[in-house]
């Protein structure tokens, strides 16, 4: 199996110490259930490779994974940095008490209104993205009277082997200044203009969700072949090379990710191994894991409902939620492994598919999953939902959003509400017409 939970006796699912069953009778269902341990396991094998290796570095959390005041409290505790691509973003990380200069700021079209909160709240660090946001940085920057360090994403063509969808570094991209056609130094020779903004280094990210490490690489390299040519023709030297995030997890048997400390092994021996090359001195290396810090550490729990078998050719087995709290099957086609939670230790017996509640024939969760006898009222736990799970809940068809639980050591917290039928209405206004004739 692909998780790190266990059974109790009872031949119960536990994740952080709590029994699953309990916590659905507790705080209902569809649930999010997240094993606070594990994130701090995953944080500190990314932060301790990193003090081994003797690098100084910053493990900056990509909070789009999953947002919420109790998780950026934990990452704090764990003295991780910030990823934020929003408003929101930000301000959940500034009512978290997030630290304000471990704060970075990413983002393709970021508002005025999103770099004036950055720069009114000194924020560490703005990824910038394109020569519009130079423009209104600058802009901002001099009504303020105030500095900036900032990186420049850059699309260094490295083509990674994952999903097109999340595919970010090649050159045909949304993001950044793209290295093969010139774009990145104009920009880099515009910045060398403006005495507000001070730019400390390059950033790139190469893609999500991926095993090897050759891609890593290779844009280390690509980076250091243009800081080489800049030391050259600017006397410019980095002080941090972001190499993003998108180091892969396990969701189900056919995933092969390595341990997460291998990832930074591979940056920290490519980044040297440049250093020396070029005649540089090492810089800070900032990496962004979001999905590999939460994505295993959770659950989604449901209840199973309507049960619909069609002879020879398949069983539906209906749940709670759905693509309302799990949109990555219907957008990326992404697999999931599951266990029938209140019989996690029961031999499989049959062959089923996990449809979810919407009205969307694309609402399956999991297609010919071998279970138990699945029986009306059971307890369906998905693996590996704890990241772009909550984080990317809709409210299709009027489904209020799921609460979210955090257990940790045998106790458990509700963190994030569950969202009422008043909440659904709160921000709708009746329309005040009279009748037309």
């Amino acid at each position: 199996m692909s998780h790190p939970f266990h059974t109790n006796e009872q031949g119960h699912l536990v994740v952080g110490g709590v029994d699953t069953i309990d916590l659905t009778k507790k705080y209902g269902t569809p649930l999010f259930v997240y094993d606070v341990s594990l994130i701090r396991k995953n944080a500190r094998a990314f932060v301790n490779t990193f003090k081994k290796a003797g690098v100084r570095a910053q493990v900056a959390y990509a909070s789009k994974a999953f947002s919420s005041i109790a998780m950026l409290q934990v990452a704090k505790q764990e003295n991780l940095s910030l990823d934020v691509v929003s408003q929101g973003e930000l301000y959940t990380a500034l009512q978290a008490g997030f630290p304000v200069d471990r704060i970075h700021l990413h983002g393709n079209n970021k508002s005025f209104e999103e770099l004036s909160m950055a720069v009114q709240h000194n924020i560490g660090c703005i990824v910038l993205d394109n020569f519009y946001e130079i423009e209104l940085l600058s802009e901002i920057l001099e009504k303020h009277d105030k500095t900036m360090d900032v990186l420049l994403r850059v699309t260094p063509g490295i083509e990674a082997h994952t999903h097109d969808y999340i595919l970010t570094g090649n050159e045909d991209s949304k993001f950044g200044f793209d290295l093969a056609n010139g774009q990145a130094e104009q920009a880099f020779e515009m910045l060398q203009e403006i005495d507000s903004i001070h730019v400390i280094g390059l950033h790139c990210h190469i893609g999500s969700q991926i095993f090897e490490t050759d891609g890593f690489v290779m844009a280390v390299r690509r980076l250091f072949e243009t800081l080489g040519e800049w030391k050259q023709a600017y006397g410019y030297r980095s002080q941090v090379l972001n190499l993003g995030g998108g180091f892969g997890i396990r969701y189900t048997a056919e995933d092969e990710p390595l341990p997460l400390g291998g990832y930074v092994d591979a940056l920290v021996e490519e980044v040297q191994k440049q250093v020396e090359l070029y005649g540089m001195e090492f810089p800070e290396i900032w990496i962004e894991p979001g999905r590999a810090i939460v994505g295993n550490t959770a659950v989604t729990l449901y209840r199973t409902g309507s049960i619909k078998d069609i002879p020879g050719v398949r069983k539906y087995v209906s749940v709670d939620g759905g693509m309302t709290d799990n949109l990555r099957p219907a957008l990326y086609q992404a697999k999931y492994d599951a266990v029938i939670a209140n019989k996690a230790d029961a031999a499989l017996t049959e062959k089923v598919s996990i449809a979810g509640k919407c009205c969307e024939s694309g609402d399956m969760l999991i297609w010919d999953m071998e279970v138990p006898e699945v029986e009306y009222g059971d307890i369906l736990a998905v693996f590996s939902t704890g990241a772009y799970g909550y984080s990317m809940s809709n409210h299709y068809n009027r489904f209020p959003k799921a609460a979210v639980v955090f257990a940790e050591q045998g106790e458990d917290q509700l963190v994030i509400q569950r969202e009422s039928y008043e909440d659904l209405t709160r921000n709708d206004l009746p329309y005040d017409i009279k009748e037309r004739v």
